[in-house]
């Protein structure tokens, strides 16, 4: 196993002496777990797993023994680099600094997965694998019309990725759509969009929602979309939590105050909820290969499903109440699609997915009813030009 290689450079007339508190130490603490070693003038530990608190109790007794001082001493000089190392995990009383982050390895996971089955709810579905082209008319385009009828003029499998961010139900001052509709109406049209929108995707494509639900009115939408999916098929990839760090909220707005009658749960974060259709495994339009922008970092970084990130800060600028911010976009586009991919935001606003998508390299179809917005959005997208 790869070990954690610490040398600490050994000073004064004590060599011997050095070696003798070596040996000793070495018998007490197992070599798979901390191997030592004199060095070319350095005491080189070779460091696995600890009893940190054991072995520094060690260390003073055996230089009490040797009459060593602290100062001169290269394995308090050990001691202290260690305890300077933050990462490690920890198991029967030991530090462990190396291989404690891997996963835990289920024994035989494959054969266990083929039994119970996957994605059981998703299995028997209608679609097709057979993928299209985006129309040119409709390419690299921002429209002002309803969803759901333009949508309707698109071929089947012409979408990569979809993101969206449905139109809160909050009573916001949102253009000249009335956005205050009864429930069942909203989630209505929210289907109808979203039907187009499973049509529309390509096999392998993927559907993410940005959500927060109506905690006011406790109507979980996060919950009611991602069964709108399921039922519809799709298979549920994953739910992202979108931290906004936003803890500016009153107490007691719809609540009670220091009493169990009617205590209000306050949230600081939105939703993600992530879908495929047909097949968790996605190609590029021109393979995989060579093809994606994300870098290692990013990826180690994103793929753990909770991402903080201020809001938007630009809403004003944009005369937009509901914008969700640029960098959760790009996220969302180099984990989940290629470059040249084709992007398509229903509820496009103000133009913060158009905009993201043209600077990564990505095709975009972005579709809104208000002129207003529309034409933002378009002005976004031209800013990139010059």
């Amino acid at each position: 196993m790869d070990a954690r290689l610490i040398d600490i450079p050994i000073e004064g007339d004590n060599a011997n002496k050095y070696l003798e508190i070596l040996k000793e130490l070495q018998k007490r603490i197992s070599p798979n777990d901390l191997s030592l070693q004199i060095v070319s003038d350095n005491l080189r530990a070779s460091l696995i797993a600890l009893d940190l608190n054991a072995f520094t109790k060690n260390v003073e007794e055996l230089s009490r023994q040797y009459d060593i001082k602290k100062s001169d001493n290269p394995f308090y000089g050990l001691i202290k680099e260690i305890k300077s190392i933050k990462s490690y995990g920890l198991k029967s009383g030991k530090r462990l600094y190396i291989g404690y982050n891997k996963e835990r390895k289920v024994v035989g996971r494959k054969s266990k997965v083929e039994k119970r089955g996957m994605h059981y709810y998703a299995n028997g579905n209608s679609f097709s694998q057979e993928n299209n082209s985006m129309p040119k008319k409709y390419l690299d385009k921002i429209i002002c019309a309803d969803s759901e009828e333009l949508l309707k003029k698109l071929p089947d499998n012409c979408i990569d990725l979809v993101i969206t961010s449905p139109p809160y139900n909050f009573g916001l001052e949102y253009s000249s759509t009335d956005d205050d509709h009864y429930w069942e109406k909203y989630f209505d049209k929210l289907y109808a969009i979203f039907t187009q929108c499973v049509r529309v995707v390509k096999w392998g494509g993927r559907i993410a929602i940005n959500i927060q639900p109506l905690f006011s009115d406790y109507i979980p939408s996060h919950h009611i979309i991602s069964n709108f999916f399921i039922k519809n098929k799709m298979i549920w990839k994953g739910e992202i939590l979108w931290e906004k760090n936003n803890y500016n909220c009153k107490y007691t707005a719809w609540g009670s105050w220091k009493s169990p009658s009617n205590p209000y749960m306050k949230y600081t974060w939105e939703f993600i909820e992530l879908f495929c259709k047909g097949s968790l495994k996605k190609v590029g339009n021109k393979g995989n290969k060579g093809n994606d922008d994300i870098t290692g970092d990013e990826f180690k970084k994103w793929v753990l499903a909770k991402w903080s990130i201020a809001p938007e800060r630009k809403m004003k600028d944009y005369g937009h109440p509901a914008m969700f911010p640029e960098e959760l976009v790009e996220r969302v586009l180099k984990l989940f699609s290629f470059k040249e991919d084709v992007i398509l935001d229903p509820f496009n606003g103000a133009g913060t997915t158009t905009f993201i998508a043209k600077q990564l390299n990505r095709h975009y179809l972005g579709i809104d009813v208000s002129e207003r917005y529309t034409n933002k959005a378009k002005q976004r997208i031209q800013s990139t030009l010059f």
